[in-house]
């Protein structure tokens, strides 16, 4: 018999905010964290503006506690302040953290330090000072750095499918819980800046010079960002042994490939509304349980299109409020799933709903517009929150309040 997943903690680092309260006041005061790139180093620094954390390697490391020069990549250190976070607040012991699992999601990973040293790693004189850079690349390398801190050697996974990589991550911990092969695991997603991530969307054409505004009519492409988000994941009976009480219940999720394209979504949604629709359905819910969505809106002709006409499918003339938080953190790629599953903890702590900043003229396309200012106070039993990526991977999460 499948077991219930619940919520005990989170933790959460992007542009506006190094920890969750500083976030949380962000949204509510509507502060983005939009802006010219202070520590990246690319030609388009002056150009494509971002959300960056503005904190230099170094402030991350002591915001870490760890040593300067213990050659953690950037992304691993936003996953350490994170992760940390989400194990103090869900009240984790060492020994808990130790026969916990961990589940991490990012795409880039360390490519950043690999960039920086690229041209040294060329060179015969310098290669054996940046050889350990050679490894950075690979996606399980943060996995494995977090897991040697926290010394946790139970249960380890990557995952690595673009925009719904931490929504995944999320769904592969619960799965894990659910079917009695671990009480308790963090799961999440980091990810840093990089001149890929950055070349390569603007390769796509879809960043956007100004800020971004998902489902505008005059919307313009996305904005990107980087962050850390994690959440831990508990069995009924693990939290209730150590008197510890639980935030949410991840009541529902699914993932679904519709496999229509490298990058972009079908224009029908039909991903989304079969992600969002296989979501409601394992948490024996209907639309009509639903009192808020976190949309994937990442602000893209192609995705807002898609996502909007899936919801409106689903909901049709009873649809929630529903709103995207990019135009705060950016699109943090491989961590959005996690970042956003966050911010759907908050609102049902604050009892707010986050606006879509930016919005001023609906979709000639959609009947359906998004929450445009901060709601408060409002009573929320279910927010359903979505993240779509590239190849058609669409996952939704469904939190039901404690």
């Amino acid at each position: 018999m499948s077991r219930r997943v619940f919520i005990t903690g989170y933790g959460v680092i992007t542009a506006i905010g190094n920890n969750a309260e500083e976030n949380c006041t962000s949204l509510i005061h509507r502060r983005c964290g939009f802006g010219k790139l202070d520590f990246l180093e690319t030609v388009h620094r002056d150009r494509l503006f971002a959300c960056e954390v503005k904190l230099s390697d170094d402030a991350l490391c002591r915001l870490a506690g760890v040593s300067i020069g213990a050659g953690y990549t950037r992304t691993t250190l936003l996953g350490l302040v994170a992760a940390k976070e989400a194990i103090a607040a869900a009240g984790l012991s060492d020994a808990d953290v130790q026969h916990a699992g961990l589940i991490s999601a990012t795409t880039a990973g360390g490519i950043r330090e690999l960039e920086r040293h690229f041209y040294d790693l060329q060179d015969p004189g310098k290669k054996g000072a940046f050889v350990a850079y050679l490894d950075t690349a690979d996606p399980g390398e943060h996995t494995e750095r977090l897991a040697e801190y926290f010394h946790i050697r139970k249960c380890l996974g990557t995952v690595s499918n673009a925009c719904s990589s931490a929504a995944n991550a999320i769904i592969l911990g619960a799965r894990l819980v659910a079917h009695g092969e671990i009480d308790c695991v963090i799961c999440g997603g980091a990810e840093a800046l990089s001149k890929v991530t950055i070349n390569g969307f603007n390769a796509l054409m879809i960043l956007d010079r100004e800020h971004c505004k998902p489902f505008d009519e005059n919307r313009n492409g996305l904005n990107l960002g980087e962050g850390a988000a994690y959440i831990v994941l508990e069995s009924e009976g693990s939290f209730q042994r150590s008197g510890r009480r639980a935030i949410a219940e991840l009541a529902g999720y699914a993932n679904v490939n519709e496999a229509f394209h490298q990058t972009a979504s079908s224009p029908q949604g039909t991903g989304a509304l079969e992600a969002m629709k296989r979501t409601l359905a394992k948490a024996g819910m209907d639309t009509a349980d639903i009192d808020y969505i976190n949309a994937h809106g990442t602000a893209t002709e192609n995705n807002d299109l898609s996502e909007g006409l899936a919801i409106q499918r689903l909901f049709g003339d009873r649809t929630p409020p529903f709103s995207s938080t990019k135009p705060y953190t950016g699109h943090t790629t491989s961590a959005a799933g996690s970042v956003e599953a966050a911010f759907c903890l908050m609102a049902f702590q604050q009892g707010c709903l986050f606006p879509n900043i930016n919005f001023q003229q609906p979709m000639k396309e959609l009947d359906i517009q998004p929450l445009t200012e901060v709601t408060h106070p409002v009573r929320l039993r279910n927010i359903l929150s979505n993240s779509f990526g590239f190849g058609g991977s669409a996952a939704s999460l469904l939190f039901a309040k404690c």
